[in-house]
């Protein structure tokens, strides 16, 4: 069987391209290298198995060719992080929308299953305790820029639902939580690499904003497995899934966590929110998800603590540095 990975060169793609090739699959990799890395496939290099296709899902002749010869499609190309969103709000919405809209039509010309990588931006400001998917979206102005992500990751889910109600194509839909783990790096606005970093260099942890708002945070590996189990249930099919660890923690004590575990020298700054973005950016207080229906489907349980996290990226960042 061969899968072909949209944005496999990122961070969660190449964790995914790792569990398939482990488990006898081919796989091809479509990045256009943007905000994925090369060195996250380095470890595969000679692999047969293997091919990386150096491109945009923009492309909608590349995209059809590609789908046209695998047989199943992973699509976690987008345009991804808070600074990323706020810095190219034109660009991005034209990726994660019209782009995810061309690998949708490519599959349904093909009749191949697909699953879509969404995001718990979906919830906006929602922040009641346990947000299932059936929640509703509470979504800042829209002058408010930092929302475009969460629209965005809305019409690719609506495409998706739309098209296996009228025409039955096989979509899964899962809808991301913090993940984090080794290999995602902290220059996107992902804060436990940038944290974590800064404590392993004895700089200063900056929180943006007051430090209270909390999230919940899931190891890579655990992320991966629950994605892979969803891909292959067909209980998954038309309906969008939480995929998340429902273990809250505040910016503060996430801080304060690091800074201990690494037994860094690092104090502890904030800073307000206009001062860390550009105009347009707003925050949520609290996000934390409702996974009973990926626990129901799949049996899935994560395995890993926010110490494991803390642990593995610490190693990693010492690892790449050397």
């Amino acid at each position: 069987m061969k899968y072909l990975v949209t944005g496999g060169a990122g961070f969660i793609g190449s964790h995914l391209v790792d569990r398939l090739l482990l488990d006898g699959y081919e796989v091809v990799v479509l990045d256009d290298f943007s905000t994925g890395r090369a060195i996250n496939l380095s470890q595969h290099q000679g692999n047969s198995r293997l091919k990386i296709v150096t491109g945009t899902i923009m492309d909608e002749t590349l995209v059809n060719s590609l789908i046209q010869h695998c047989d199943r499609v992973l699509h976690f190309a987008a345009a991804v992080g808070v600074f990323t969103i706020m810095e190219k709000p034109l660009e991005s919405l034209d990726t994660n929308v019209h782009g995810t809209r061309n690998v949708l039509q490519a599959c349904l010309k093909f009749k191949k299953p697909v699953l879509i990588a969404s995001s718990s931006e979906v919830y906006g400001k929602n922040t009641s305790d346990l947000l299932s998917e059936d929640s509703d979206r509470i979504i800042g102005a829209p002058q408010k820029v930092r929302w475009s992500y969460s629209d965005a990751k809305a019409l690719d889910e609506a495409m998706a639902i739309s098209l296996f109600q009228k025409h039955q194509l096989e979509v899964r839909i899962v809808r991301l939580f913090n993940t984090v783990g080794p290999r995602q790096v902290g220059r996107y606005g992902m804060v436990v690499p940038r944290f974590i970093e800064a404590a392993l260099n004895g700089s200063p942890l900056v929180v943006f904003g007051s430090g209270h708002q909390t999230r919940c945070f899931g190891h890579v590996s655990d992320i991966t497995t629950a994605i892979i189990m969803l891909d292959n249930s067909i209980n998954a099919i038309g309906m969008p899934v939480n995929v998340g660890v429902n273990q809250e923690i505040s910016i503060t004590d996430l801080a304060k966590t690091i800074i201990k575990q690494t037994e860094s020298s690092s104090k502890i700054e904030y800073l307000d929110y206009k001062s860390a973005y550009p105009p347009g950016y707003e925050d949520m207080e609290r996000r934390v998800p409702d996974n009973s229906l990926l626990r129901n489907i799949t049996g899935w349980r994560p395995q890993n603590t926010i110490g494991d996290i803390i642990r593995d990226i610490s190693q990693y960042l010492s690892d790449v540095s050397n």
